[in-house]
């Protein structure tokens, strides 16, 4: 029965939502996102419920497209120069070995096992040359996405992980290139072709012009860029652009032949991953663009890898499983060497010799593209190749992401957050700069029954301020705070400049815990980098405005906030008391002046009402009378 595309899109869609769904609850058992997908797709597939027929995927092959167009976009993105020059000797050396060494060994060791693949074992020699070098190239593939989320979740900085973020995205460019030779070589021997000076010269001619339309995408990609209008739409032109790219190569492959005799084939992987490139290092709109492809790769990674699923064979999957596991166990060889040899060459800490291998396991978007490319070109084959590869990316992702951090913290370049230590029954708030602001701000928390202490920074002082105590240290801030005995401080305040502001800021974060660090911003711009030790900021240029503005709006409640109405006051309190836990808002009877403004449970903003349920760790708003509010104070806590 021939069904209608619009049928099959739509019944692909109800899957893919089905399989994101799915996909969510293999993370909560840990495993990585692109494994759900996959698997999901599986299940839906012809091998097990048939909801995605085999006859379906031609049909569907367009939306392949779309997704590689997008995840070169996003490769070439992550690949900034101005970021990777403080690391370049390290990372063209860490480069070199691990793309030349396991490309290399791997195609080499590949070739000579073949009688060991099932699907190879038939073949020609020539054919397993050109199979091996295919095996090679998808080997040097890498995940810069998995790299950067570990990296973000880590916090990490440091010389080794510029170095494994470089090399990462370096590859990612470099290995498209190498497919891209590879592929025509691979392709020439399977059909026949002679390869001599001629074919090098094509083949050479066909990469400098996708090059050059490269650069052309990277022109185009500005415009919508440029233009004011809806973050959608430009997301949906740069999603087309990049479909546009497959459709012209497959255009000029397709006519090519009856004006030359010879078919020129583009690489519109390539194509993509240099428009990227060019608008990511030589436009005004890298930000925005970086930011498009945020909004729309999470779409397009659901639907290339619920797909990817639905191509696979489960029986297939079984029996290549043990030959995908050794042929694991080859890369990750290949890759210990090629990172012995970046060391070395680049006279790096000796310390990275035996881990420098660690960041480059896990494989995921490219590396899957390459392999759909390569299963479409040569279906006699080309699925079994895919399966072998498949479950080899998804043992990269189970292993990859744990052994990255486990590097991380070996170089002691992890810089997490310190749990927040537990509440000693006194609230205390350090302030750091002396001036009339902190003093006077000290005064203010101590009617409300803080205890607050003045950290005086590189300045003279004389201690006649009896609301609180004045400390002065001297010298380097970061090692000087972890002498002040500042453990139990509820809150830190900080008054100084952004730099000093910002070093205060990231010890406590990564040293002490204290749940509330609050910045006096100066410059706008240091914005986001506070706001990721997740400060909370004040900027005082804008500050007097939104008070002002809510004095308008909102009389009663800017009142409050600004302590004008001596009888009522505001205040969060977190649930420490276990007797608490579990217990609906309604069943605590508090006074009836108590009003919950809101509840924040693990970084979230919760609606409340009579029925919601409160746990440990949860921190209330509270507004009402100042005697009550410390009665239910002591109650909650």
């Amino acid at each position: 029965m021939n069904t209608p595309l619009i049928v099959l899109l739509i019944g692909f869609i109800v899957v893919a939502i089905a399989g994101f769904q799915i996909a969510k609850t293999f993370q909560k058992i840990k495993f990585p996102l692109i494994t759900g997908l996959i698997i999901t797709g599986i299940i839906a597939g012809s091998s097990v419920l048939n909801f995605i027929p085999k006859t379906a995927l031609p049909k569907l092959s367009f939306l392949n497209d779309i997704a590689l167009a997008i995840i070169a976009f996003s490769a070439g993105s992550e690949l900034y120069l101005k970021e990777l020059r403080s690391r370049i000797n390290s990372i063209k050396w860490m480069t070199i070995g691990q793309l030349v060494i396991t490309f290399v060994l791997s195609s080499a060791v590949v070739y000579y096992v073949a009688d060991k693949i099932p699907f190879m074992a038939s073949l020609s020699n020539e054919l397993r040359f050109a199979i091996a070098i295919l095996f090679g190239t998808i080997f040097v593939a890498r995940s810069p996405s998995s790299a950067i989320a570990v990296i973000n979740e880590m916090r990490a900085n440091g010389p080794f992980t510029k170095t494994a973020m470089g090399v990462t995205v370096v590859k990612d460019v470099l290995v498209i290139i190498l497919f891209a030779i590879c592929f025509a070589v691979a392709k020439a021997i399977i059909h026949g072709e002679k390869i001599g000076v001629v074919f090098l010269l094509i083949l050479l001619f066909e990469l400098f012009i996708s090059f050059l339309i490269g650069i052309l995408i990277g022109k185009l990609l500005q415009i919508p860029l440029s233009i004011k209008m809806p973050q959608t739409v430009k997301a949906i032109i740069i999603t087309l652009l990049g479909w546009g790219v497959y459709l012209f190569a497959a255009f000029v492959k397709n006519n090519t032949e009856q004006f030359f005799h010879h078919e020129i084939v583009l690489e519109p992987l390539l194509m993509c991953i240099i428009g990227s490139f060019y608008i990511t290092n030589y436009s005004k709109n890298r930000i925005e663009f970086v930011e498009l492809l945020e909004e729309v790769s999470p779409i397009i990674y659901i639907v290339f890898f619920t797909l990817t699923g639905a191509s696979l064979s489960l029986q297939t999957l079984a029996e290549v499983f043990w030959i995908a596991l050794a042929l694991f166990f080859l890369r990750l060889l290949t890759m210990v060497l090629g990172g012995v040899f970046g060391v070395v060459a680049a006279k790096d800490d000796k310390k990275y010799t035996w881990i420098s291998w660690m960041p480059y396991i896990t494989q995921a978007g490219v590396a899957l593209g390459l392999t759909t490319i390569i299963a479409n070109e040569f279906p006699d084959w080309g699925y079994q190749f895919q399966t072998i590869i498949i479950a080899i990316i998804v043992i990269n992702q189970l292993i990859g992401p744990p052994l990255f951090k486990l590097a991380i913290n070996l170089v002691k370049e992890s810089h997490l957050k310190k749990e927040t230590p537990d509440f000693d029954g006194v609230k205390d708030v350090v302030i750091f700069g002396l001036e009339s602001q902190s003093i006077a701000l000290a005064k203010q928390l101590k009617s409300h029954n803080w205890e607050p202490k003045i950290i005086a920074v590189n300045q003279d002082f004389d201690n006649t301020v009896k609301e609180c105590d004045i400390v002065g240290i001297y010298g380097n801030l970061k090692d000087k705070i972890e002498k002040l005995n500042i453990q139990s401080a509820d809150a830190i305040v900080c008054m100084l400049s952004d730099d000093e502001n910002y070093q205060i800021a990231e010890t406590i974060y990564e040293k002490i815990g204290t749940r509330d660090i609050v910045v006096r911003l100066n410059d706008r711009k240091n914005f986001d980098k506070f706001h990721k030790l997740d400060a909370l900021i004040i900027e005082p240029s804008t500050a007097m405005v939104s008070l002002l503005d809510h004095l308008v709006r909102s009389p009663n409640a800017a009142s409050l906030l600004l302590g004008m109405d001596e009888s009522q006051d505001t205040i969060d309190v977190e649930i420490r008391n276990k007797d608490i836990h579990g217990l609906t808002l309604r069943d605590l009877r508090f006074p009836t002046d108590i009003i919950v403004l809101s509840i924040k449970r693990k970084g979230q903003l919760i609606i409340s009402h009579g029925y919601t349920r409160l746990r440990l760790g949860d921190v209330v708003t509270l507004v009402g009378s100042t005697e009550n509010l410390e009665n239910v104070s002591f109650k909650l806590s």
